[in-house]
């Protein structure tokens, strides 16, 4: 066997790997990992260890932080107007269930696998490396667009609060560039690059940074309520402006109101990032639920509480989708006493941004981290510095990539390449979870549990084409209610006749398989609502992602196994300790 790095050591040596490459992805791309060894020989590579140092109420905080950005402000004014109308409030209760699901499934895996990968090495130690790379990829470089489209919204919230020249004055227009890349954001630059430095510094700093940003960002989102709640009028529930318009409190329908929900659910995203600080974590078992799950439950609150304020301040026809709150205060029919409170939501916006901002940059630099133990990209991003105890070198690398890219190029460029990702992770993680739980790998036959996890996902993307393709009419229902049997019906069938192959010791889904299975539907029906675009920006970032893998990924996992920092297998003396870690969850580190 070659020793480790000599695919990469002269030309001749490369091309001999490139000749051996349907070998090596055929050993490499289905290997999987085990929780045992993601918490000790891979978690070695790192160097010194992450410093246990968050509680519970750290994690709801990152959580909280990492979910309420400055687009709540904006999604419930569209989802209102164009969708759902009053009910809007359900839409975002709805959501908020959709996201707890996802949320238990992230948990089951972060308590019996504390480590800072996430979904990456959740899904290393299910479906294989190649699995892994491909979603981790994704993941990565939708946190770096996401990043750099949040921090090139943080000027134009700011010089809102303020009250100067709107945020194009504030940057720096170079007219030989391109349209859409030729406005240079200095303030952008600066946001993510003084969040680098203090994520670098200390994870415990970082929380107490965000504790005290999303404290008061929280402050101004409970004053904005309580506006609402004092000015509005209960009338609005039922009464549009326009008489012609549908009145009541769906008049979308049942249907305006699930569409609704589809698009206020990305104003969920964030609470993965806190899966991927697990390993800092001082209690996993006790921490880990209460802080996901419970700022998944806080944030449902305050959306729906934002929501019924909405609608009490102006009927869902009258409502700006662009700037619904701050329109709201600045209207023609509002008291000139109250049009600095557009002011205030601003202001709180801009704390929104730098709280989500910073969750972000903890989560993708801790993917990073993880993704280089697997040595599938360099092992330099592994390292963690003993002074910070932090991985220095993913953060600082993702920091100026992400300052980079948010330097020159347009938000309305960047929203149109994030989201898809996310989502497509959270069904992959619902499936993995299933796997998980049905198939031990040696000893059980996985087939029984593929073909379900397979039906399944065909019969949801059945119904899910069927709501978004086709018109209203009796033949549409009909459709929609019998690939709702026919999932059901798969769903029993595998519940009755597949046992399952283990169960945590410490903390599971509850109602397995229901919960995954309604996560996995959920998932793919919110999938079928994004455009175009996403799925293009997807198949193009997939498809660099497996060219990367397969000119080098492969490779350098390749030669690691030769090296013996790739075997799984455990050593002489340690395998009653496997058993107990793969059984159990427990970290034995």
């Amino acid at each position: 066997m070659d020793s480790h790095g000599s695919s990469f050591s002269s030309l001749r040596a490369y091309g001999r790997a490139l000749s051996d490459l349907p070998n090596r992805v055929a050993r490499r791309a289905g290997s999987v990992s085990t929780s045992f060894e993601e918490m000790s020989r891979v978690r070695a590579r790192s160097g010194p260890v992450m410093t246990k140092t968050l509680r519970w109420f750290d994690l709801v905080g990152f959580g909280i932080g990492g979910m309420v950005g400055a687009g709540v402000f904006v999604t419930t004014g569209r989802a209102s107007r164009l969708y759902a109308g009053p009910a809007v409030v359900l839409s975002y209760a709805i959501a908020g269930l959709c996201a707890l699901l996802s949320a238990f499934c992230y948990t089951e895996f972060a308590v019996d696998m504390p480590v800072a990968g996430g979904a990456f090495s959740y899904l290393r130690v299910t479906f294989g490396e190649f699995a892994a790379f491909i979603t981790g990829a994704n993941l990565v470089m939708d946190y770096v667009l996401s990043n750099a489209a949040v921090s090139r919204s943080f000027t134009s919230y700011l010089v809102a609060s303020i009250g100067v020249s709107p945020g194009a004055k504030w940057r720096i227009t170079i007219s030989s560039l391109p349209d859409g890349f030729n406005e240079i954001d200095l303030v952008a630059v600066v946001v993510v690059l003084i969040l680098t430095i203090i994520i670098c510094h200390s994870t415990r700093e970082s929380s107490v940074v965000n504790m005290v940003l999303t404290a008061i960002h929280i402050l101004f989102i409970l004053f904005v309520i309580f506006v609402g709640f004092l000015k509005g009028n209960w009338k609005n529930f039922s009464e549009p402006m326009d008489p012609k318009h549908a009145g009541g409190f769906f008049p979308y329908g049942a249907s305006g109101m699930f569409n609704g929900a589809a698009m206020v659910y990305l104003s969920y995203i964030g609470y993965d990032a806190v899966s991927t600080m697990a390993e800092e974590v001082r209690d996993p078992v006790k921490d880990i639920p209460i802080g996901v799950s419970g700022s998944v439950g806080i944030v449902t609150v305050l959306y729906c509480l934002m929501a019924v304020s909405m609608s009490l301040l102006l009927p869902y026809d009258a409502i700006d989708t662009e700037a619904p709150f701050t329109a709201a205060f600045r209207g023609e029919g509002t008291a000139e006493g109250w049009r600095w409170v557009s002011s205030v939501i601003g202001a709180g916006a801009s704390f929104g941004i730098l709280t989500s901002l910073l969750v972000a940059m903890i989560g993708q630099a801790r993917y990073l981290c993880v993704i280089g133990r697997s040595r599938v990209v360099p092992v330099w991003f592994a390292r963690v510095h003993p002074k910070t105890s932090t991985p220095v070198n993913a953060s600082a690398f993702l920091g100026v990539f992400t300052a980079a890219i948010a330097l020159f190029t347009d938000l309305n460029v960047l929203l149109n390449l994030v989201s898809i990702g996310t989502l497509f992770v959270f069904y992959v993680v619902a499936n993995a979870v299933i796997y998980r739980r049905y198939v031990r790998v040696g000893t059980t036959n996985p087939w029984p549990t593929l073909s379900f996890l397979l039906l399944f996902t065909v019969a949801s993307t059945f119904f899910t084409l069927i709501w978004q393709l086709a018109p209203p009419s009796k033949p549409k229902a009909f459709a929609l209610g019998a690939c709702a049997v026919i999932s059901i019906a798969i769903l029993q069938v595998f519940h009755h006749r597949v046992p399952q192959a283990r169960k945590p010791e410490f903390w599971g889904v509850p109602l397995m398989p229901w919960t995954p299975s309604i996560s996995i539907f959920l998932n793919i029906f919110l999938l079928g609502s994004l455009d175009r675009p996403s799925y293009l920006r997807f198949g193009f970032f997939t498809a660099l992602a497996i060219i990367v893998y397969l000119l080098y990924s492969v490779h350098a996992s390749f030669d690691a196994e030769g090296d013996g920092f790739m075997d799984f297998s455990p050593k002489e003396g340690e395998n009653k300790e496997y058993e107990e870690a793969e059984d159990h969850g427990l970290d034995k580190v």
